[in-house]
């Protein structure tokens, strides 16, 4: 049995999806929804779900990336016995742009783990999703600016992969797309699929951080500006990871686009 956090998300669901289809049992767990129900900030409540586990996945909010403490959620998991935990967790921690405390949470106990260090999300693109479907307009910030997005499914396969399979224990996997896009490149590919011209927008810092702010904790702003606005060589860099696990290249931008072509329709 494997017990998926954050199962209703951009991640979980696909991963709960690509795990079923390979004959595993899966417990999902969401703080709302279907499956079982626990928050991570009471990690108590996540117990009932763990017995008779052999793998945990752990995804955090961005308000628990924020504030939470990963440890006691561990310590949960290591008393039920199970062996195994994969931690979502993000390139900027290689960056120095996010603290490593949940990190070493994990890497600093008995059990076998493995970390994902995703960058950008192809998914962030859903944020434009209903100016595109309703005003066929696009708004972003650091519109030229180029970073490798990489796709959830793509994300969601590593880690069904080292959920299953012992041989990635203690790995670190830095998770990317095949090349680095930008907002505007972005728009492009949106435009092209749906075959609708898109009108784009370059917001300010600011102006960008203000709408970022009534979804995310301020310290997680700053960081995903930075990336965003100033990005590291390491942070546009195409990482090999993807391809070195599931033994084919990341899907592309256009790929994630087409599978949620009605998003934005």
């Amino acid at each position: 049995m494997i017990v998926i956090t954050g199962a209703t998300g951009n991640v979980g669901r696909p991963l709960v999806q690509i795990l079923t289809a390979a004959g595993e049992d899966v417990v999902p767990v969401s703080r709302h929804g279907d499956g079982h129900q626990a928050d991570l900030t009471r990690p108590e409540t996540l117990a009932p779900a763990l017995d008779g586990a052999k793998a945990v996945f752990l995804l955090t909010s961005a308000d628990f990336l924020a504030d939470g403490n990963l440890r006691p959620v561990v310590d949960v998991i290591r008393n039920a016995g199970v062996p195994r935990v994969v931690l979502l967790s993000s390139q900027g921690v290689t960056t120095g742009r996010h603290p490593s405390v949940h990190e070493d949470a994990v890497t600093r106990s008995d059990l076998d783990w493995t970390i994902l260090r995703p960058g950008n999300f192809a998914s962030n693109a859903f944020a434009w999703a209903e100016s595109i479907r309703t005003r066929r307009a696009m708004a972003a910030p650091f519109a030229d600016v180029a970073l490798p997005a990489v796709d959830p499914h793509d994300i969601a396969a590593v880690a069904a992969a080292a959920l299953r399979d012992a041989g990635h224990a203690n790995a670190v996997y830095t998770l990317t797309g095949p090349a680095a896009i930008s907002p505007r490149q972005q728009a492009a590919v949106i435009q092209d699929v749906i075959g609708t011209p898109i009108s784009f927008t370059e917001l300010s810092r600011d102006e960008a951080r203000a709408g970022m702010l009534t979804f995310m904790p301020a310290p997680v702003v700053e960081a995903t500006l930075d990336v965003l606005g100033t990005p590291t060589p390491a942070e546009q860099a195409v990482s090999p990871d993807v391809e070195k696990v599931l033994g084919r290249p990341p899907h592309t931008f256009t790929d994630w686009v087409t599978r949620n072509l009605e998003a934005f329709r």
